[in-house]
């Protein structure tokens, strides 16, 4: 049933991003999910291993729309940055902790911070992330904070 559910997401995902429905195009989309799906079958036998999606829904919802909203206010950040005449910038690497229970929680916690313009996750240590910012204020503390609150709340970890 999952692989099923997989391949029929794979193929309304290609169908939708490639916006083409020619025989020839929905034939390799067909193929594509095809390697897709018999590829994943295979890691999965090799080594069993599978993320929990232990996720509220809606929250998570609610969350990827502050995301989006972040991610807009960053890129006017870092468009003024890169616009401004004398581009002062203040680069720093700094760690942040993170309270997330499960993998896939500190997953989107740190990919959330790279999808912020100006930040990447560079490192993973226990109970913390190594953070780059193109240019650092006392506010991106907080800001990141505040995200990893947001992801936590995001979580439905099993009892």
């Amino acid at each position: 049933m999952r692989t099923i559910g997989a391949a029929a997401g794979l193929a309304v995902l290609w169908l939708l991003m490639s916006g083409v429905y020619k025989p020839l195009v929905i034939g390799f989309g067909a193929v594509s999910v095809l390697i897709a799906v018999y590829v994943s079958r295979r890691m999965d036998a090799v080594d069993g291993n599978r993320i929990q999606l232990a996720l509220k829904p809606f929250v998570f919802l609610g969350y990827f729309i502050w995301l989006l909203g972040e991610i807009a206010k960053a890129n006017w950040a870092v468009t003024k940055i890169v616009l401004s005449p004398t581009m002062t910038l203040r680069q720093h690497l700094f760690l942040t902790s993170y309270s997330q229970k499960t993998d896939l929680g500190q997953v989107i916690f740190a990919n959330s911070i790279t999808l912020t313009p100006g930040t990447i996750s560079v490192e993973v240590e226990e109970g913390e992330f190594l953070v780059h910012a193109v240019n650092f204020c006392d506010e991106d503390l907080d800001a990141l904070a505040e995200m990893d609150r947001r992801v936590s709340t995001t979580e439905a970890v099993p009892s």
